[in-house]
């Protein structure tokens, strides 16, 4: 089993390395296909809710017939939403590649490739591919190449314009990008092919789960659908207040982007040697609320390389805590319902994740700095919330057994 992980690490370098590029060129392709930007926004939320569905069939499915299984049949549906997109333009081709191919839907910098609808099959392969003690250390190797990947992938993103200033035209030059996405997707369907999936015996060797199923959903849901307001408040305006704050254009944004990229590679290494220290709900608590400074602090920095080096400080931390979280979250968890854990536990913050952006938006023309302070205010209420859940709660290699006698 241990062999695994050197396959899912593989899958995880695949799948970051095109999800980097394809998030980028997407819309710039629909752009050049003669799509307004009313109808990209459409297409785009057509399918994000496409996605949002894809989620909850895979954690439902991922338990019943094999997270291996899902994984594959999510490769070959990506293969063909490549190769659709690499012949034709049409609208409905291009809905149906983002939604249920992952065309163009990324977890934005620094993720690691930690989103879609592969992330509630892949993490259950996770905790059944190494020991118990092993886990956070393996989650966070696993977003440690998903990063590195990523910020390659998106050097890639630049070959479009490299080939449109060699002759083609800027449609094939994206087409072929899609292309190219389809031949990894076969690629990460057989590296999934050697992965072997024997969640029976796992469930066999471990202690019987703190929390029953719904319970722990209910937990995770309130927490994430927290967060997820949060996020809509920063992730998709950011880019927008650093342009009104300081007046900067993308290539500085660019450049803060690609630093963040690399800088938050690194904590992932780090995350395993604290929790052992801390414990994972501790870890998480204390790396979010130096990242929830970090933010706040923003709002008063003086110029954009200071916001900069503090959203960098921000992401650092957050990567800090990403693997105790996820390792905890698998923990905690029956064996047999682990993909529907990870997939209902995260789907309130895509869903919350939705309404918060409209309202920032709204807000900003009369206070810029409504993106800061409403992620501060809901990813603080997630912290408090997450405490409240999950403290009196240890993961199960922090449970003390008696030693037999």
């Amino acid at each position: 089993m241990h062999q695994n992980i050197r396959w899912l690490y593989l899958g995880r370098a695949l799948r970051s390395f095109s999800t980097a590029f394809l998030t980028v060129i997407f819309p710039l392709y629909l752009d050049r296909a003669g799509y307004s930007a009313a109808a990209i926004g459409l297409i785009l939320g057509i399918s994000g809710a496409v996605t949002v569905l894809l989620v909850a069939g895979v954690g439902y499915v991922g338990d019943v017939w094999g997270r291996k299984r899902v994984i594959l049949a999510l490769a070959l549906l990506a293969l063909v939403g490549g190769l659709g997109l690499g012949w034709s333009h049409a609208a409905w081709v291009a809905v149906l590649a983002s939604g249920l191919g992952g065309i163009g839907r990324g977890g934005g910098a620094g993720s690691g490739g930690s989103w879609g609808p592969v992330f509630p099959a892949e993490q259950p392969l996770v905790v059944e591919s190494v020991p118990l003690d092993r886990r956070t250390e393996a989650f966070g190797r696993l977003s440690f190449i998903g990063v590195l990947a990523g910020a390659a992938g998106s050097l890639v993103a630049g070959i479009p314009a490299w080939l449109h200033h060699h002759g083609w035209s800027w449609l094939a030059a994206y087409q072929s990008l899609f292309l190219a996405s389809a031949g990894l997707s076969l690629l990460m369907f057989l590296v999934t092919l050697p992965i072997h999936e024997d969640p029976n015996s796992s469930a066999a060797k471990e202690p019987p789960p703190p929390l029953p199923f719904r319970q722990l959903v209910g937990r995770l849901g309130l927490t994430n659908a927290l967060n997820g307001l949060g996020i809509g408040f920063l992730g998709p305006l950011l880019t927008y207040w650093f342009y009104r704050r300081y007046g900067v254009g993308p290539a500085e944004i660019g450049v803060v982007y690609t630093i963040v990229n690399l800088a938050s590679a690194f904590p992932y290494l780090w995350s395993a040697r604290l929790t052992r220290r801390l414990g994972a709900v501790r870890t998480v608590v204390v790396t979010r609320g130096i990242s929830l400074v970090s933010l706040a602090l923003m709002a008063w920095a003086p110029s954009f390389w200071m916001a900069g080096l503090l959203y960098t400080l921000r992401m650092v931390f957050n990567s800090l805590g990403m693997p105790a979280r996820q390792s905890y979250m698998m923990g905690v968890s029956a064996s047999r319902y682990r993909s529907r854990v990870s997939a209902f536990g995260s789907l309130p913050s895509q869903i919350t994740m939705m309404i918060s952006p409209t309202i920032a938006g709204s807000l900003m023309n009369t206070f810029l700095d409504v993106p800061i302070w409403g992620a501060f205010l809901f990813m603080g209420l997630n912290l408090i919330a997450y405490y409240w859940a999950f403290h009196d709660i240890p993961a199960p290699d922090e449970v003390k057994r008696p030693r037999p006698t």
